[in-house]
């Protein structure tokens, strides 16, 4: 199986998911008229294999992030990565969930508020064998609060605000949330 037909039948299953699962971020009115999620055309060029130095300062501090609704959530920043995207560098801080202990990647891109959803996007990095990360910029998603106000999403912190354009994974929510 090829990479771009993974990706497909991964975001085939996560539009039935979005149209059918009652754990879904959509209102039943919603799921009536929806019909897939928008997404960029896969770029392999963003399918990253990174090292995450946790040299910097801040690393395997407890930081508290903001949601859109006023609350908090707790992370650990484990360390940082550094990218280059059309020849621009990029930076941006790892953190670790507290709960659930999966590692989290809120960012703001560029593209935040035309392309794609004005408060940003997340990636779940993968820790590999070798101690490196993947992060597949193809699998950015949105948060559930881009889909209704019924949700509380993390607000990317101002370290992962960047001035390059992440043209992968979803783009705008197909409506307006609700």
């Amino acid at each position: 199986m090829t990479t771009n037909s993974r990706l497909e039948g991964f975001r085939e299953r996560k539009d039935v998911f979005f149209k059918t699962n009652e754990s879904s971020p959509l209102t039943e009115e919603q799921k009536e008229i929806f019909e897939h999620l928008n997404y960029y055309p896969e770029n392999s060029e963003l399918n990253l294999v990174l090292e995450l130095d946790t040299t910097g300062e801040g690393v395997g501090e407890e930081i508290t992030v903001g949601t859109e609704s006023g609350g908090t959530k707790q992370y650990v920043r484990l360390g940082r990565i550094v990218f280059s995207v059309d020849g621009e560098d990029a930076k941006l801080s790892v953190f670790q969930d507290t709960t659930s202990g999966k590692f989290f990647l809120p960012f703001r891109d560029t593209t935040a508020g035309n392309e794609t959803y004005p408060v940003g996007r997340y990636v779940d990095p993968k820790a590999r064998p070798d101690g490196k990360l993947n992060v597949d910029f193809n699998m950015a998603y949105n948060p559930y609060c881009a889909y209704n106000t019924g949700w509380s999403c993390v607000i990317p912190p101002f370290e992962n605000r960047i001035t390059v354009p992440i043209r992968a994974g979803e783009t705008n929510p197909p409506f307006e949330h609700e």
